[in-house]
Protein backbone atom coordinates (compact mmCIF):
# COMPACT_ATOMS: atom_id res chain seq x y z
CA UNK A 1 0.00 0.00 0.00
CA UNK A 2 1.36 3.41 -1.00
CA UNK A 3 1.93 5.87 1.84
CA UNK A 4 0.31 9.34 1.60
CA UNK A 5 2.56 11.91 -0.06
CA UNK A 6 3.68 14.57 2.45
CA UNK A 7 3.04 18.11 1.22
CA UNK A 8 3.94 21.40 2.88
CA UNK A 9 1.31 24.02 2.10
CA UNK A 10 1.72 27.70 2.93
CA UNK A 11 -1.63 29.51 2.74
CA UNK A 12 -0.78 33.21 2.29
CA UNK A 13 -3.83 35.32 3.03
CA UNK A 14 -5.48 38.21 4.85
CA UNK A 15 -8.39 38.03 7.28
CA UNK A 16 -10.41 40.69 5.44
CA UNK A 17 -10.01 38.96 2.06
CA UNK A 18 -13.26 37.19 1.06
CA UNK A 19 -11.56 35.04 -1.56
CA UNK A 20 -9.20 33.82 1.16
CA UNK A 21 -12.16 32.53 3.17
CA UNK A 22 -13.45 30.78 0.06
CA UNK A 23 -10.01 29.46 -0.86
CA UNK A 24 -9.20 28.05 2.57
CA UNK A 25 -12.55 26.28 2.78
CA UNK A 26 -12.12 24.87 -0.72
CA UNK A 27 -8.54 23.78 -0.04
CA UNK A 28 -9.57 21.89 3.07
CA UNK A 29 -12.44 20.23 1.17
CA UNK A 30 -9.91 19.08 -1.43
CA UNK A 31 -7.60 17.74 1.27
CA UNK A 32 -10.48 15.75 2.77
CA UNK A 33 -11.09 14.20 -0.65
CA UNK A 34 -7.40 13.33 -0.88
CA UNK A 35 -7.27 11.58 2.49
CA UNK A 36 -4.81 8.71 2.10
CA UNK A 37 -3.30 10.28 -1.03
CA UNK A 38 -1.58 13.31 0.51
CA UNK A 39 -0.59 14.19 4.05
CA UNK A 40 -0.67 17.98 4.15
CA UNK A 41 0.99 20.26 6.66
CA UNK A 42 -0.85 23.56 6.28
CA UNK A 43 0.74 26.77 7.55
CA UNK A 44 -1.13 30.09 7.72
CA UNK A 45 1.05 32.92 6.42
CA UNK A 46 0.30 36.67 6.71
CA UNK A 47 -0.55 39.17 4.00
CA UNK A 48 -2.06 42.62 4.38
CA UNK A 49 -4.31 43.96 1.66
CA UNK A 50 -4.34 47.37 3.36
CA UNK A 51 -1.25 47.75 5.55
CA UNK A 52 -1.81 51.50 5.94
CA UNK A 53 -5.43 51.19 7.07
CA UNK A 54 -6.21 53.59 9.94
CA UNK A 55 -7.27 52.12 13.31
CA UNK A 56 -10.87 53.27 12.82
CA UNK A 57 -11.08 51.32 9.54
CA UNK A 58 -13.04 52.39 6.47
CA UNK A 59 -16.51 51.89 5.07
CA UNK A 60 -16.17 48.72 3.00
CA UNK A 61 -18.15 49.88 -0.04
CA UNK A 62 -16.40 53.27 -0.18
CA UNK A 63 -13.02 51.60 0.30
CA UNK A 64 -13.49 49.03 -2.48
CA UNK A 65 -15.05 51.57 -4.85
CA UNK A 66 -12.07 53.90 -4.39
CA UNK A 67 -9.42 51.16 -4.48
CA UNK A 68 -10.67 49.42 -7.62
CA UNK A 69 -12.38 52.31 -9.41
CA UNK A 70 -15.83 50.76 -9.19
CA UNK A 71 -19.25 52.19 -8.48
CA UNK A 72 -21.06 51.29 -5.27
CA UNK A 73 -23.45 49.22 -7.38
CA UNK A 74 -20.56 47.25 -8.88
CA UNK A 75 -19.13 46.60 -5.42
CA UNK A 76 -22.48 45.26 -4.20
CA UNK A 77 -22.83 43.11 -7.32
CA UNK A 78 -19.39 41.61 -6.67
CA UNK A 79 -20.35 40.98 -3.05
CA UNK A 80 -23.37 38.99 -4.23
CA UNK A 81 -21.11 36.86 -6.41
CA UNK A 82 -18.76 36.29 -3.46
CA UNK A 83 -21.67 35.33 -1.23
CA UNK A 84 -22.76 32.68 -3.74
CA UNK A 85 -19.24 31.36 -4.19
CA UNK A 86 -18.97 31.09 -0.43
CA UNK A 87 -22.25 29.22 -0.24
CA UNK A 88 -20.98 26.82 -2.93
CA UNK A 89 -18.11 25.71 -0.67
CA UNK A 90 -19.96 25.99 2.63
CA UNK A 91 -18.77 29.38 3.93
CA UNK A 92 -21.44 31.85 5.04
CA UNK A 93 -21.02 35.52 4.15
CA UNK A 94 -23.35 37.93 5.95
CA UNK A 95 -22.78 41.09 3.95
CA UNK A 96 -25.39 43.15 5.80
CA UNK A 97 -23.41 43.04 9.04
CA UNK A 98 -20.01 43.71 7.50
CA UNK A 99 -19.93 47.46 6.88
CA UNK A 100 -16.24 48.27 7.47
CA UNK A 101 -12.80 46.91 6.74
CA UNK A 102 -10.00 46.96 9.28
CA UNK A 103 -6.25 46.87 9.81
CA UNK A 104 -5.27 43.24 10.44
CA UNK A 105 -1.70 43.52 11.74
CA UNK A 106 -2.55 42.66 15.35
CA UNK A 107 -4.68 39.74 14.18
CA UNK A 108 -1.69 38.42 12.23
CA UNK A 109 0.49 38.77 15.33
CA UNK A 110 -2.03 36.73 17.29
CA UNK A 111 -2.16 34.13 14.52
CA UNK A 112 1.63 33.84 14.59
CA UNK A 113 1.51 33.24 18.33
CA UNK A 114 -1.33 30.73 17.91
CA UNK A 115 0.83 28.86 15.42
CA UNK A 116 3.45 28.38 18.13
CA UNK A 117 0.68 26.65 20.12
CA UNK A 118 -0.38 24.55 17.14
CA UNK A 119 -3.71 26.42 16.89
CA UNK A 120 -3.23 28.74 13.92
CA UNK A 121 -5.78 27.05 11.63
CA UNK A 122 -8.62 26.99 14.20
CA UNK A 123 -7.96 30.66 15.02
CA UNK A 124 -7.79 31.57 11.32
CA UNK A 125 -11.20 30.01 10.78
CA UNK A 126 -12.59 31.77 13.86
CA UNK A 127 -11.33 35.16 12.66
CA UNK A 128 -12.69 34.69 9.13
CA UNK A 129 -16.06 33.80 10.63
CA UNK A 130 -15.88 36.75 13.03
CA UNK A 131 -15.40 39.19 10.16
CA UNK A 132 -17.36 37.76 7.27
CA UNK A 133 -20.20 35.94 9.01
CA UNK A 134 -20.60 37.88 12.24
CA UNK A 135 -19.52 41.34 11.01
CA UNK A 136 -17.11 41.88 13.91
CA UNK A 137 -14.13 44.24 14.07
CA UNK A 138 -11.04 42.02 13.74
CA UNK A 139 -8.81 44.93 14.83
CA UNK A 140 -10.56 45.04 18.21
CA UNK A 141 -8.51 43.26 20.85
CA UNK A 142 -11.60 42.11 22.73
CA UNK A 143 -12.90 40.43 19.59
CA UNK A 144 -9.52 38.77 19.06
CA UNK A 145 -9.45 37.58 22.67
CA UNK A 146 -12.96 36.11 22.42
CA UNK A 147 -11.98 34.19 19.32
CA UNK A 148 -8.78 32.98 20.96
CA UNK A 149 -10.83 31.66 23.87
CA UNK A 150 -13.26 29.94 21.50
CA UNK A 151 -10.46 27.84 20.00
CA UNK A 152 -8.97 26.91 23.37
CA UNK A 153 -6.07 29.36 23.57
CA UNK A 154 -4.95 30.88 26.87
CA UNK A 155 -6.70 34.25 27.05
CA UNK A 156 -4.25 35.83 29.50
CA UNK A 157 -1.33 34.84 27.28
CA UNK A 158 -3.19 36.16 24.22
CA UNK A 159 -3.88 39.43 26.03
CA UNK A 160 -0.17 39.76 26.83
CA UNK A 161 0.67 39.29 23.15
CA UNK A 162 -1.82 41.92 22.01
CA UNK A 163 -0.80 44.34 24.77
CA UNK A 164 2.80 44.34 23.56
CA UNK A 165 4.60 44.29 20.23
CA UNK A 166 5.21 40.55 20.50
CA UNK A 167 5.79 38.83 17.13
CA UNK A 168 5.60 42.13 15.24
CA UNK A 169 9.08 41.54 13.83
CA UNK A 170 8.28 38.01 12.73
CA UNK A 171 5.06 39.10 11.02
CA UNK A 172 6.78 42.00 9.22
CA UNK A 173 9.52 39.62 8.07
CA UNK A 174 6.92 37.26 6.59
CA UNK A 175 5.00 40.12 4.96
CA UNK A 176 8.21 41.44 3.40
CA UNK A 177 9.28 37.96 2.30
CA UNK A 178 6.12 37.21 0.35
CA UNK A 179 6.11 40.64 -1.25
CA UNK A 180 9.74 40.05 -2.29
CA UNK A 181 8.64 36.77 -3.87
CA UNK A 182 6.17 38.62 -6.07
CA UNK A 183 3.03 37.78 -4.10
CA UNK A 184 0.68 40.73 -4.65
CA UNK A 185 -2.73 39.07 -4.44
CA UNK A 186 -4.25 36.50 -2.14
CA UNK A 187 -4.97 33.78 -1.44
CA UNK A 188 -1.67 32.42 -2.69
CA UNK A 189 -1.19 28.73 -1.97
CA UNK A 190 2.46 27.64 -2.09
CA UNK A 191 3.17 23.91 -2.12
CA UNK A 192 6.59 22.58 -1.08
CA UNK A 193 8.03 26.11 -1.45
CA UNK A 194 7.89 25.95 -5.25
CA UNK A 195 4.39 25.37 -6.70
CA UNK A 196 1.89 28.25 -6.65
CA UNK A 197 -1.90 28.20 -6.91
CA UNK A 198 -3.56 31.61 -6.73
CA UNK A 199 -7.10 32.71 -6.04
CA UNK A 200 -10.18 31.36 -4.31
CA UNK A 201 -10.33 28.30 -6.53
CA UNK A 202 -13.07 25.63 -6.34
CA UNK A 203 -12.21 22.42 -4.46
CA UNK A 204 -11.86 20.55 -7.76
CA UNK A 205 -8.99 22.80 -8.88
CA UNK A 206 -7.07 22.28 -5.65
CA UNK A 207 -7.80 18.55 -5.71
CA UNK A 208 -6.53 18.11 -9.26
CA UNK A 209 -3.36 20.13 -8.64
CA UNK A 210 -2.53 18.36 -5.39
CA UNK A 211 -3.24 14.96 -6.91
CA UNK A 212 -0.87 15.71 -9.77
CA UNK A 213 1.85 16.86 -7.37
CA UNK A 214 1.40 13.76 -5.24
CA UNK A 215 1.89 11.60 -8.32
CA UNK A 216 5.19 13.22 -9.29
CA UNK A 217 8.49 11.52 -8.42
CA UNK A 218 9.92 12.60 -5.08
CA UNK A 219 12.16 15.65 -5.37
Amino acid sequence: MTSPRPLKIDFVSDIVCPWCAIGLTALETALQRLDGVVQAEVHVQPFQLNPDMAPEGEDIVEHLAHKYGMSAEQVRSNQAVIRQRGADVGFAFSLEGRSRTWNTFDAHRLLHWAGLQGRELPLKHALLTAYFTEGQNVADHEVLLRKAAEVGLDVDAARAVLGSDAHAGEVRERLDFYRSQGISSVPSVIINDRHLIQGGQPPEVFEQALRQLAAQPAE
